[in-house]
């Protein structure tokens, strides 16, 4: 795996499970918490299962919550248990550390390599990290959305966009916050409840990337948000443009690489999906290699099974954005307001349906171990 992120441990986890000798390169100099909060839709939830990922207790699942205004009125309400009877399971929430946490558990240690800088990728299998090369029968590159395996094998291939937006993140203590929305024109704040009292937050607003990276001002913006962001040391705000791959790749596979997670589909955050779509890559991919008998067929499955789905997924991001927290438009945004607010609470259990239904393939045991 080039890369240990959320993608390139799930994807070792998978490999390992199903039977694989599995070798983990991350450039950091270790497997940090680099990130604040990320939400797990009952997709990405059944992907850990398939993969033997035990969350513990620190999946926060989200009972009630809404849309409101910035004022804070209610504009639509969060039916979890609607939303829950329907998946199966709830809306989840995370801190990013403890998925990668329990990410690594699911691999053994010794297959796990830290600062380790990848130069070179052949599509015969061979990796090239420092002064030391090895020969694989399957790489997989997460090495994310600026991957430069991804621009190895497609140079001409245009590089992500930017997606009109970008975003402050950060993680507060603040017990007995509930989940929220909230939009104006042009900007969103997230509000998710994880576990222990701690709290993800975001704001989104449109504007010119390459701005002032200053804690965002939480002037006129209902309870909680101000005291949210007092509550988030300015130093642990992170702030980063948003960016997503906007001309889809042809493939996902040349020779033996197989590139996935945002090497592969990089989107914006707008439906919470892209760590969740990296699982989902991971399932299929250990699914592949262990159904099919050479790993140039279970490339040409994983392409042909995750490509189209995860493209649309990006797709319906760059819409869902353009919708919500990117509309501008005063007449337009009080249309939206408007419509959403005549739906009930129970409809909001079906938005994304198509997506968050989305079920895994079964890994099966292998008959007999692999080494990649």
């Amino acid at each position: 795996m080039v890369g240990g992120g959320i993608g390139g441990l799930a994807a070792a986890a998978g490999l390992h499970r199903v039977g694989w000798t599995v070798t983990v390169l991350e450039k950091a100099p270790e497997f940090g918490d680099v990130g604040a909060g990320i939400s797990l839709w009952p997709n990405a939830q059944r992907c850990l299962d398939e993969l033997g990922v035990d969350l513990g207790e620190h999946l926060a699942p989200q009972h009630d919550g809404g849309i409101r205004d910035r004022r804070g009125r209610r504009i639509t309400r969060f039916d979890g248990a609607a939303f829950g009877r329907r998946h199966g399971r709830p809306l989840g929430a995370i801190h990013r550390r403890d998925l990668i946490a329990a990410l690594r558990a699911a691999v053994p240690a010794a297959s796990l390599q830290t600062g380790t800088e990848v130069t070179e990728v052949r599509e015969d299998g061979l990796v090239r990290h420092g002064h030391t090369e090895l020969r694989a029968d399957l790489v997989v590159a997460a090495d994310g959305i600026d991957s430069r395996v991804r621009h190895a094998l497609f140079p001409h291939h245009p590089e992500p966009v930017y997606s009109g937006s970008t975003a402050f993140r950060g993680v507060a203590h603040l017990p007995g916050t509930r989940l929220s929305t909230s939009f104006d024109r042009g900007t969103e704040v997230g509000v998710l409840p994880l576990t222990g009292g701690d709290v993800y937050w975001w704001i989104c607003s449109v504007g010119e990337p390459g701005r002032s990276a200053e804690k965002p001002e939480a002037a006129g913006w209902h309870d909680p948000i101000p005291a949210l962001l007092a509550a988030t040391p300015p130093e642990a705000v992170l702030h980063h443009d948003l960016h997503h791959l906007g001309t889809p790749l042809p493939t996902y596979t040349r020779g033996r690489i197989a590139l996935l997670g945002d090497a592969a589909h990089a989107m914006p955050p707008f439906l919470g999906q892209g760590g969740c779509q990296a699982l989902e890559d991971a399932v299929v991919l250990a699914h592949a290699v262990s159904t099919q008998d050479t790993v140039d067929a279970a490339l040409a499955s994983y392409d042909r099974i995750r490509r189209p789905r995860s493209q649309k997924v990006v797709r319906e991001s760059v819409r869902m954005g353009r919708l919500g927290p990117q509309l501008t438009n005063p007449v337009a945004a009080a249309l939206r307001t408007a419509v959403l607010k005549c739906l009930p609470a129970t409809a909001t259990a079906r938005v994304g349906a198509g997506i968050t239904g989305w079920v895994p393939p079964r890994l099966p045991r292998p008959a007999r171990p692999r080494t990649p």
